[in-house]
C-alpha cells in the first residue's frame, strides 16, 4: 500500500470519529475507544515500515537468497494487508458474527508473521525494537476493545445445540463440472487451453474482480510454479480435475534461503477464496526444515476434495476463518500450523516419516492472544501414518503460542499417535495457558488415560462445550458455507 493510501485511512477514521464525537445521540464510547486505538495502529504500522525500510525493498515474485532482505519483504506485505485489513472496520461490521475480532485477530497474526520471519533471518534487535513492541501493544489492545464490544452486544452467546447441514444442497463449487460449467479462465500444461500456467491466468483475470465469483478451471497435470492471490482478488475459485490429478508443485525452503511465510507454493491473502479437486505440494523434503505448501490469510474459504502434501509446516493456516472439507493433509513436523481459526471435517490426515533425530507434531497452533477467536478445530477425520514409522513419536501438537488452541474431536486416531498425545515446545512453556481437548474419539490411540497432565489440556464430556468447536459455532460457517454447496455438519 502506498504512503497515500495509508493517509487516505488515517482520514478516514478521523473523519467517523468526528462523527461520533459529534453525534446529538448517545456517544458510542466503544466504537469510540475502538476507532483512536486503530488511528494509533495505522500509525504504528507506519513506523514499522519505515523501520524496516533498510532491511529491503517492497515485495517481489523472486525471491532472495539473502534472509533478511526476504524478511523485510514479507513485513511490506503483511503490513500492507494488515492495514488494508483495518480499514474493512469502517465500512461496517457485523458485531455478532465477530467479525472485527476476526479481522484484528488476523492483524496480529501478520504481525507476529513479520517477527517470526525477522527472528529466523537473524535479525532480532529489530523484533525488540520500540516500533515493534507498540505495535504488539496497540494491536493487542485494539483486540480487546472489539472482544469486549461483540460480548457486550451479542452477550458472547453461542447457541450449542445448533447443528445443521448442508446435505444435498447444489452451490456453484460442489455443483461444479468441466463438462458443463463454464470458467473464465482455462489453464492446461499441454498447450490446449488459453494458458499454460496458472500464474498467467491469475494475472489475466485480474482485472475481472467484481461482485461474482471469477473461476479459473486447472486441466490434469503438474505444475511446478509458484502462485501469489493477493488481497486485492476476491471471491477466486479454483478448480481441477483431481486431487491425484491436478497438482501445483513447488520446493522453495528455509534451508536454501526463504523465510516460512515465503517458501509457500501457493500463497492467498484475498477473502472468498473457494477451492476443489486440486493438490498442492511442496517437495523440499525433511532435511530443508520449513517448507510450505499453501499459506491462506483469506477469510471465509473454503478447500473441498483438496490435498495438502510436504514435509515440516506443510500447511500454514496464517488467520481468519476457513474450512477443509473431505481433504487430505500429509507432512511431519507441525505440518498444520497457523492462527486461523481453522475447522478441518471429515479429512485425512497423514504423518509422515521425518529426519532421523524429529518426532512428528500434526499442529502448531499459534494464538497469542486469550481474547482472540482462533484455534485449530479437527472433527470427524482419521489421522494415521503414511508410511511404517515404527519407532518415531508422533503427537496431535504443541504450543507455538502461549495461548495456542486445539481440539481433537471424533476422530479416529491410529496408533501413529504416542499415549501422551500431546507434545511440549520447551519445558513448561504454555501448558497451563493453552486450550487443547479431545471429545469422543475413536481408533488405537484414542484412549486419554495416559495423556499429557497439563492444566490446558481438557478431556471434554459435555456436549455443549465441544460443539463450540464445530462449523457453526466456532466460524459461523452456516451463514457462509452453504453457498458453496460443500457438504457440511454444523456440530458434531
Amino acid at each position: 500500500m502506498t504512503m497515500k493510501q495509508g493517509s487516505t485511512h488515517r482520514l478516514i477514521f478521523w473523519t467517523k470519529l468526528h462523527q461520533e464525537l459529534n453525534e446529538p445521540k448517545v456517544l458510542n464510547l466503544g466504537l469510540i475507544s475502538m476507532l483512536q486505538i486503530i488511528l494509533s495502529f495505522l500509525d504504528s504500522v507506519h513506523a514499522a515500515r519505515l523501520n524496516l525500510n533498510g532491511l529491503g525493498r517492497a515485495w517481489a515474485n523472486e525471491l532472495s537468497r539473502d534472509w533478511t532482505l526476504a524478511a523485510a519483504a514479507d513485513c511490506g506485505k503483511l503490513y500492507s494487508e494488515a492495514e488494508r485489513r483495518v480499514a474493512q472496520l469502517v465500512d461496517g461490521v457485523d458485531w455478532c458474527r465477530d467479525d472485527a475480532v476476526a479481522w484484528l485477530g488476523g492483524v496480529l497474526a501478520s504481525h507476529a508473521s513479520c517477527l517470526d520471519g525477522l527472528e529466523e533471518s537473524g535479525r532480532s534487535d529489530e523484533v525488540h525494537h520500540p516500533t515493534a513492541e507498540n505495535l504488539t501493544r496497540v494491536s493487542k489492545e485494539a483486540l480487546a476493545v472489539a472482544w469486549r464490544r461483540w460480548k457486550g452486544i451479542c452477550g458472547n452467546k453461542k447457541d450449542l445445540g445448533r447443528s445443521v447441514s448442508s446435505e444435498g444442497s447444489e452451490g456453484i463449487l460442489a455443483a461444479w463440472n468441466p463438462a458443463t460449467s463454464k470458467a473464465d479462465a482455462v489453464v492446461a500444461q499441454d498447450g490446449s487451453a488459453q494458458y499454460k500456467m496458472i500464474g498467467d491466468a491469475v494475472a489475466a483475470v485480474g482485472g475481472k474482480w467484481a461482485d461474482r465469483r471469477v473461476v479459473i478451471y486447472v486441466k490434469s497435470g503438474v505444475y511446478n510454479e509458484r502462485v501469489e492471490i493477493g488481497m486485492e482478488m476476491k471471491n477466486l475459485m479454483l478448480v481441477g480435475d483431481g486431487i491425484d490429478k491436478t497438482i501445483v508443485t513447488g520446493n522453495r525452503n528455509v534451508r536454501d534461503g526463504a523465510t516460512t511465510l515465503s517458501s509457500a507454493t501457493f500463497g492467498i491473502s484475498g477473502d472468498g477464496f473457494w477451492a476443489k479437486d486440486i493438490t498442492f505440494e511442496n517437495t523440499a523434503g525433511p532435511a530443508k526444515n520449513q517448507a510450505v505448501a499453501v499459506r491462506s490469510s483469506s477469510d471465509l474459504s473454503v478447500f473441498y476434495r483438496c490435498g495438502f502434501r510436504g514435509y515440516q509446516d506443510t500447511l500454514l493456516v496464517h488467520s481468519l476463518r476457513q474450512f477443509y472439507r473431505d481433504c487430505q493433509i500429509s507432512g511431519t513436523v507441525d505440518f498444520i500450523f497457523g492462527d486461523a481459526a481453522a475447522v478441518f471435517q471429515n479429512c485425512e490426515i497423514l504423518v509422515r516419516k521425518p529426519l532421523e533425530h524429529q518426532f512428528n507434531t500434526v499442529t502448531a497452533q499459534g494464538r497469542d492472544d486469550p481474547k482472540a477467536n482462533t484455534g485449530i478445530s479437527i472433527v470427524n477425520s482419521r489421522i494415521a501414518a503414511a508410511e511404517n514409522l515404527q519407532g518415531v513419536e508422533s503427537y496431535l501438537g504443541r504450543p507455538w503460542r502461549m495461548y495456542s488452541r486445539t481440539v481433537v474431536m471424533e476422530t479416529d486416531l491410529s496408533g501413529v499417535i504416542a499415549g501422551k498425545g500431546w507434545k511440549e515446545w520447551n519445558g513448561d512453556f504454555g501448558i497451563s495457558s493453552v486450550y487443547y481437548a479431545e471429545y469422543n474419539n475413536t481408533g488405537a490411540a484414542a484412549d486419554t488415560a495416559g495423556r499429557v497432565s497439563w492444566p490446558g489440556f481438557h478431556v471434554l464430556t459435555d456436549y455443549g462445550e465441544a460443539n463450540g468447536f464445530g462449523v457453526a459455532n466456532f466460524i459461523g460457517g452456516d451463514s457462509w458455507i452453504p453457498a458453496t454447496g460443500v457438504p457440511f455438519w454444523g456440530g458434531l
